[in-house]
């Protein structure tokens, strides 16, 4: 199955030293699974930004190895440019890009966020979907007076107070971390050097100012001529020709033309053809008529579909051998739990009725997919240890030496046999309390969810308890198979006792008990 995708676009406040902008590239190729995509630079902006994807892991070392590296290179005391910012990193965003959310985004956001605030010692603001208030969302207003204000109001103005990180100014300033959905970076340039014209029109083409809808827009002067920046937050409501229409169109009340347009890093396929689609009249236009669309069509249509990991193992489950078995399918039902636990919580944060909670949401989805990632690896684990004592039992037999050497090994295969499922049946219990906390204060919307997660769980304690059962019987150390026995009992009596709690919260929150 393919990997989750996230992209990541962080802007630096470097824009004129090539050698310092390629030491931060490579802090982001030095991280495997991250995948540099696009650098551009403005010298008169004195800002790069770079786009890179990988999975959400790969992502989140990469932003962080290039904002320690932009740190050590970057001197916001010793930077001019055109463009407003307020941090040698100056804002940070990540985005859903292929099997992610983005609450994925978000949490990747918030864990970043943290971390470049204790181990960098950076203030970081969190904006967009990732902000811990309102008034956080906008960028432009975290970014309000730049660097000069911020670092004369941060240890003063408790409205200043970051996220994460001290409340002190460093020449690194702040750093503006989010999730966002995907944005077009877009600069038109006019046929004069009119600085008073482009900060009007910036002003007719800007929501807050009254212009377009998902539309943020600049006057500035670059290269000797008059440039509106936008940055459009949503192509499909506001599509880019209608921006440059619209700019179009003011520039010529003061006597103005478009001379150019620019595009800031990448661009989705979409909102150029939408595009070329409106400018060309072509009302009846299909995507898939563009060539390149229609092969890449034929060629997923005649590819020969994948068996999807869950299809391979329950076809293996499903054939007359002994592994994978019983234990496997205990650790597959616990990652299925964890998994269910984990949408609960991504479900209940970012709802303004949930906001209490949130923080333990995100920490509780962190904590499932951690116990489905090793309860995953428990499906494959289980099979080996199997496995194992198979071999075992086939080793030679004919002397005495081989026959001691043959039953010590068969001792300490079974023994493995026994705490593999019993490690299964740990993380299952732990993901019943998940299951539980979310059940009791997640959304309610989604408790039958957490319910089944709690059930999964349960079933999946029971069939771990019988493999290890099962394993203890063949021990030759009776005090060991004792012990085993009176540990699975222990965890049933601790799944006892979450699932009386859960028929609380069923009772008390979702009419269900």
């Amino acid at each position: 199955m393919p990997q989750p995708l996230i992209e990541c676009i962080p802007n630096f406040s470097e824009g004129r030293r090539p050698e310092i902008i390629e030491q931060i590239l490579d802090a982001i190729r030095a991280v495997p699974d991250a995948i540099l995509l696009n650098s551009s630079s403005d010298p008169d902006h004195n800002r790069t930004v770079v786009t890179f994807v990988g999975s959400p892991a790969a992502v989140e070392q990469a932003a962080f190895a290039a904002i320690a590296k932009a740190q050590e290179l970057i001197n916001l005391d010793q930077h001019h440019g055109e463009h407003p910012r307020i941090g040698a990193t100056d804002v940070v965003p990540f985005v859903p890009i292929r099997d992610a959310t983005m609450a994925d985004c978000v949490e990747i956001a918030r864990r970043l966020g943290k971390r470049v605030g204790e181990e960098l010692g950076i203030a970081v603001y969190l904006y967009e979907k990732a902000a811990t208030s309102p008034e956080r969302e906008n960028l432009a207003a975290v970014r309000s007076g730049e660097y000069e204000a911020w670092k004369v109001e941060i240890d003063v103005n408790p409205e200043r107070a970051p996220d994460f990180g001290p409340a002190v100014a460093t020449p690194a300033g702040a750093t503006v971390i989010g999730a966002r959905s995907p944005l077009i970076a877009w600069n038109v340039y006019l046929d004069r050097p009119d600085l008073a014209a482009a900060e009007k029109i910036g002003k007719a083409v800007r929501h807050l100012s009254g212009g377009l809808r998902f539309v943020k827009a600049l006057g500035l002067l670059v290269e000797g001529q008059a440039q509106i920046s936008m940055n459009l937050t949503n192509y499909r409501r506001t599509p880019v020709h209608r921006a440059v229409e619209l700019v179009r169109r003011e520039a010529a009340r003061y006597g103005l033309s478009v001379t150019r347009s620019e595009l800031v890093g990448l661009i989705p396929q979409q909102a150029l053809t939408d595009s070329a689609a409106w400018y060309l009249q072509l009302d009846d236009f299909d995507p898939m008529q563009v060539l390149e669309n229609r092969l890449a069509a034929a060629q997923a249509e005649s590819a020969a579909p994948a068996a999807a990991d869950a299809d391979q193992f329950l076809e293996a489950l499903a054939t007359g051998t002994a592994a994978p078995g019983g234990g496997s399918a205990a650790a597959y039902a616990g990652a299925m739990a964890a998994g269910l636990a984990a949408m609960v919580a991504r479900l209940t944060v970012n709802k303004k009725a949930y906001k209490d909670v949130e923080d333990k949401m995100f920490a509780l989805a962190e904590q499932a997919d951690t116990l489905r990632a090793e309860l995953t690896a428990g499906v494959q684990e289980d099979a080996a240890a199997f496995g194992e004592v198979m071999a075992a039992f086939k080793l030679p037999k004919a002397t005495e030496e081989e026959q001691a050497a043959r039953a010590a090994a068969i001792e300490t295969a079974t023994l493995h046999a026994a705490d593999v499922p019993l490690a299964s049946g740990r993380r299952a219990v732990a993901v019943m309390a998940l299951a539980v906390q979310a059940a009791e204060l997640g959304n309610t919307n989604a408790i039958s969810d957490a319910a089944s997660g709690v059930a999964l769980a349960r079933a999946s304690l029971t069939a771990a308890g019988l493999n290890v059962k099962i394993n203890a019987l063949g021990l030759q150390d009776k005090k060991k198979a004792d012990e085993l026995r009176a540990a699975v009992a222990d965890l049933a009596a601790e799944a006892d006792a979450l699932e009386a709690r859960l028929a609380a919260a069923l009772a008390s929150r979702g009419g269900l008990g």
